[in-house]
């Protein structure tokens, strides 16, 4: 809209240019675009301490991060762009370093034999597998005989015997993990509680539940006698 004698020129956001750091706002813009005008490298380094100050004041929060102090440097080059000669306490960083994307974290896409005792069973397997024959192999596979009952009972709270556990044993292995004969799993307790994660969150009362003594209670209508 174009001013005149009798109206106010608007401006509006969506017509300026965007922030690099929307955080610091388009103020803190137009004091670096100030500070670039400096023509005293000595001053301007000066005014660029102070509006440093001014952006640590807009966001506190940099206060929890390593190296919080550096980060607003960082920022006030980012800000202008990166065309900024000061003499800064820290080193300027390089816009190919700060824009770069990390590496792609490569996924594991080979689906899991059993699902109730998750991919690193395999992993152990393949261990177990290389191991001599004695008396730490034997060990190894007792223990995690223990392991993936436990890890059967969160997901199926049915009692299973330890010669499922055993032939699992073998069956993830491709026959390469021979369970020893005689081997015993220890007994489980009868109070033992095999809860699946994220079933164990405490909501209240007790830690079991959210009523008073830690039970779940229904709150339904009650009938007419």
């Amino acid at each position: 809209m174009e001013a005149s004698e009798n109206t106010i020129k608007l401006y509006y956001n969506t017509e300026v240019e965007k922030l690099a750091m929307p955080e610091y706002g388009r103020n803190v813009l137009k004091m670096v675009e100030q500070l670039r005008e400096i023509p005293d490298k000595a001053k301007r380094s000066e005014q660029a301490q102070a509006v440093v100050k001014v952006m640590e004041s807009l966001n506190p929060q940099v206060h929890q991060q390593e190296n919080w102090a550096q980060k607003l440097w960082d920022h006030l080059y980012m800000i202008a762009g990166y065309d900024l000669d000061i003499d800064s306490p820290y080193p300027a960083p390089v816009p190919e370093f700060v824009n770069s994307k990390p590496d792609p974290i490569p996924l594991n896409t080979k689906p899991i034999r059993a699902r109730h005792y998750g991919r690193n069973i395999e992993s152990i397997l393949d261990l177990i597998a290389s191991e001599p024959e004695g008396e730490v192999k034997t060990a190894m596979i007792r223990s995690l005989a223990i392991y993936m009952r436990q890890q059967y009972l969160i997901w199926n709270k049915d009692t299973v015997s330890d010669a499922t556990i055993f032939q699992d044993i073998e069956r993830l292995s491709g026959g390469r993990v021979k369970v020893p004969e005689g081997i015993e799993l220890s007994k489980i307790s009868a109070d033992a509680n095999f809860a699946r994660p994220g079933m164990n969150l405490n909501f209240g009362g007790n830690g079991n539940g959210n009523g008073k003594n830690g039970k779940f209670k229904y709150r339904g209508k009650k009938g007419k006698k």
